[in-house]
């Protein structure tokens, strides 16, 4: 039988000060969610489908490979060309945003790193850390690397067609791969 059980039973009714103390701690969680909350500047008309993978430590390189009799290695036996290692544990996300004309992400961060495709569109894209607030713009077929770790960013479509991105995201085990973000200040919007 777990503790609440226990607590719960006819035989056995909950303590008031025990009842008390968790309800004052739920409403604190609560209070602060809530706060929180207010602060950020949520998304408009973004939309984002999510496809989640986990790996432990993960080591591709092609062409510097200690194997040369692999596949790899004959392929690419003088230069690396790729280079990927991960040492550890991570949590692994393939994301498509739709942004209709207009919408945005909203301020936020991630805790590792993004590399991002623009598959129709043009994203356009504000940095929290840009005094002049100037945007950068990337059009169907191109992409940019979002360095995450606290890089406050905002994507926009200011465009009138619909901004599909995908992302490759690379987290750490556990973490929230999207963290929301209050203005930074910089930007009128």
């Amino acid at each position: 039988m777990n503790t609440l059980q226990s607590h719960t039973s006819a035989a056995n009714p909950p303590h008031i000060g025990a009842v008390t103390t968790a309800l004052a701690s739920v409403a604190f969680t609560l209070f602060i969610g809530f706060t929180t909350a207010a602060h950020a500047t949520p998304a408009k008309d973004f939309v984002s489908d999510v496809t989640e993978a986990h790996f432990d430590p993960l080591r591709i390189i092609y062409g510097d490979d200690d194997d040369r009799d692999s596949f790899r290695s004959h392929r690419f036996e003088i230069d690396p060309k790729i280079r990927f290692v991960v040492r550890d544990p991570s949590d692994y996300y393939i994301v498509t945003n739709t942004v209709a004309a207009g919408g945005y992400s909203g301020w936020h961060t991630h805790p590792g790193p993004s590399v991002v495709l623009v598959k129709s569109g043009v994203a356009t894209v504000y940095d929290g850390d840009d005094p002049s607030c100037t945007p950068k713009t990337y059009a169907a077929g191109s992409g940019f690397v979002d360095p995450g770790d606290g890089h406050i960013h905002m994507v926009r479509n200011e465009g009138a067609a619909v901004l599909i991105t995908q992302a490759f995201q690379i987290i750490p085990t556990g973490a929230a791969r999207r963290i929301d973000a209050v203005s930074p200040g910089n930007c009128p919007f």
